[in-house]
């Protein structure tokens, strides 16, 4: 009984030490769901359908941390985008290849955005997560500007350079030291992204600099880049890197990684992430809304070994 007792009082500690200080009040959601956002589908996809898609490997990502998915299509009004954003516990911008000032991709996120600013001014948490190109649309959203520019990191693997904000930050204050020295020293964190904000434009745009505080670095060797942020009074967070590759994305070529430490860095920020949503207190309005929007409700199609998405999901 008091070996049971004693079980019971470490697993509280660690889920008050890992998800903060809301997980020890009195409200803690152990069945989030997160919205992935779909996009335009790429032109040379010749398996697509319909007009969108989510590569299947965002949403592996989530559910290997313990969340069930929502897909969040780009073809409805802002009404219904609105509800959706009630029912759901925070947003998965993923990356891709679209025009982030002026797509449907970039319409929906504008959306969610604004509503996600809204929600948590009025302490309604709610999270919002983005990788590369989901990255960079919150550079956009938050600046208003295009601040990007060309970087040589097509295909590369690279270490993170944590900056001094990085230790005390939400997202790596808990991370295991082996696993904080593997991201630091280890050529493990995936790179597939043209574009990138340099710190030299970082710095220069007030908006920015005011509202996210940098946690890593990369550079290309010419050009150094933000490569993980975090907001500072948002739950709003961002890396340039694929986590999500390493353990679901099978591609042969150079910037992808399956180490084991590559794929416990996947599995840390996909709990990362998934605790924070469980902060939100957001639901479905019934047992049949919820199901009738998530993702079970769709068949992932198989893109063959050699694709970069080795899943699609499609809509209408």
């Amino acid at each position: 009984m008091c070996r049971l007792v004693l079980a019971c009082a470490v697993f509280a500690a660690w889920v008050c030490g890992f998800l903060g200080p809301a997980s020890c009040g009195v409200y803690y959601n152990d069945r989030p769901v997160i919205g992935v956002l779909a996009q335009e589908n790429l032109e040379s996809d010749h398996d697509a359908k319909g007009s969108s898609y989510i590569a299947a490997s965002y949403v592996k990502f989530l559910e290997s941390a313990g969340a069930r998915v929502v897909p969040i299509r780009i073809n409805e009004t802002e009404e219904e985008y609105r509800k959706l954003f009630y029912s759901i516990n925070g947003l998965l911008l993923p990356g891709g290849d679209v025009d982030i000032e002026a797509s449907q991709f970039t319409r929906v996120a504008k959306i969610f955005y604004e509503l996600a600013l809204k929600a948590n001014d009025a302490a309604d948490y709610f999270p919002i997560w983005g990788t590369c190109q989901g990255f960079q649309q919150l550079t956009v959203l938050t600046s208003n500007k295009n601040l990007l520019t060309l970087t040589d990191t097509k295909s590369v693997a690279l270490p993170l350079n944590f900056g001094p904000g990085a230790q005390n930050s939400r997202m790596f204050k808990n991370i295991p030291k082996d696993l904080l020295h593997s991201l630091s020293s280890e050529n493990i964190t995936s790179n597939f992204h043209s574009w990138s904000l340099s710190i030299q434009n970082f710095t220069r745009n007030a908006k920015i600099k005011r509202f996210y505080k940098i946690l890593t670095t990369n550079t290309d060797g010419k050009k150094e880049f933000v490569s993980t942020m975090e907001a500072y009074r948002y739950p709003f967070y961002a890396v340039q890197w694929h986590p999500e590759k390493s353990p679901f994305e099978w591609i042969d070529k150079p910037g992808m990684v399956h180490a084991m430490s590559a794929i416990r860095a996947s599995f840390y920020t996909a709990s990362f992430f998934v605790s924070e949503a469980m902060k939100s207190q957001h639901r479905f309005p019934t047992q049949a809304d919820e199901e009738k929007a998530l993702i079970y409700n769709y068949i992932p199609v198989f893109k063959g070994v050699n694709s970069i998405f080795i899943q699609n999901y499609y809509f209408d």
